[in-house]
């Protein structure tokens, strides 16, 4: 079978900005956000060189003890983390080892598996949010189906309760539940339940606000809107441009700090009383329906932000 145009990208990457930094651009596909990150790295004099986690791995008897395909013997300056990709929980915690490797020798990666972790697993979210002061739906997390019926039938006397899958993305596999027989058995959730207070409010149909931050800052905004209340740009919901306040600002950068993410895309939603509220972080948040109404190229500043911090590390590393 001939190789596809997605593979031969992953192994033979673009030549541009040979002397320049070499980052490693850890995906899944080389999609529109891997094209798009690997054009602005060679925009600012760096080469973006795409790899799988899922193929990178430990050898003791090299000097750093790590395998990078694609950088022969050496390491990359710098990593950006755009996927770890799908994989049993040993495929999975080798993957998060080799970038928890590649920070502890000193490569800048962005963002570090101790953040991805805390995002990827959505009860470790909720809990430094909770724990950091940030406002976010009340969640429980069990591992028995007996403990989750105790839950819905406490709790939704008050109103729905959201399952979520506890390593879901995109908006996939959420599900409404109002009564016990909503739930479903512990084997169609990976044996544990993740269950949120629904806050959903329904105004000609349903918004939520997305803000992508990065190194501290606001960069782009988006509100949501969608028929359904799942408010997810590839599942239907439009986004729109939006001027985002004080409090959506503040809430950003606290629920980015607390989970200690140097790029996260966080996710806001008004609540019936008018409060803000956190509804997740994203550690390895996609944005192309973002990018369709903002003004600027956001793999530009994002491929710009991680330059710069490679850039004082080096330099605090030669003082």
């Amino acid at each position: 079978m001939p190789p596809s145009a997605e593979s031969s990208a992953l192994a033979q990457p673009p030549k541009a900005a040979q002397d320049g930094p070499q980052i490693a651009l850890a995906v899944d596909r080389f999609d529109w956000h891997a094209r798009a990150l690997t054009a602005a790295f060679a925009r600012a004099g760096a080469r973006a060189i795409p790899i799988r986690l899922s193929s990178c791995g430990f050898d003791t008897r090299r000097p750093s003890g790590l395998v990078i395909p694609g950088f022969g013997g050496r390491l990359p300056d710098a990593v950006f983390a755009r996927a770890i990709g799908a994989g049993t929980f040993e495929s999975v915690t080798t993957r998060l080892s080799v970038l928890h490797a590649l920070g502890d020798i000193g490569v800048p990666v962005l963002n570090s598996a101790r953040t991805i972790e805390r995002c990827v697993d959505k009860a470790a979210t909720s809990f430094y949010l909770a724990a950091n002061a940030i406002p976010t739906p009340a969640t429980w997390t069990v591992q028995t189906a007996a403990a989750a019926r105790v839950i819905v039938r406490r709790e939704c006397a008050r109103g729905a309760l959201v399952l979520k899958p506890l390593f879901g993305a995109q908006g996939r596999g959420l599900k409404l539940i109002r009564r016990e027989s909503d739930l479903p058995e512990i084997e169609a959730v990976e044996g544990v339940y993740y269950l949120q207070r629904f806050v959903g409010v329904e105004q000609d149909g349903f918004r939520d606000t997305r803000v992508l931050v990065s190194r501290g800052e606001i960069i782009a905004a988006m509100s949501r809107h969608a028929r359904h209340w799942i408010t997810n740009v590839k599942l239907g919901a439009k986004p729109e441009p939006i001027e985002i306040t004080d409090e959506m600002r503040d809430l950003s950068l606290r629920s980015a700090k607390a989970i200690g993410a140097d790029f996260a895309g966080v996710d806001l939603l008004c609540e019936r009383d008018g409060r803000l509220t956190v509804l997740e972080v994203n550690s390895m948040p996609g944005w192309r329906g973002l990018q369709s109404i903002t003004g600027f190229s956001i793999a530009d500043r994002l491929a710009g932000d991680l330059l710069t911090r490679l850039d004082l590390d080096l330099a605090r590393t030669a003082r």
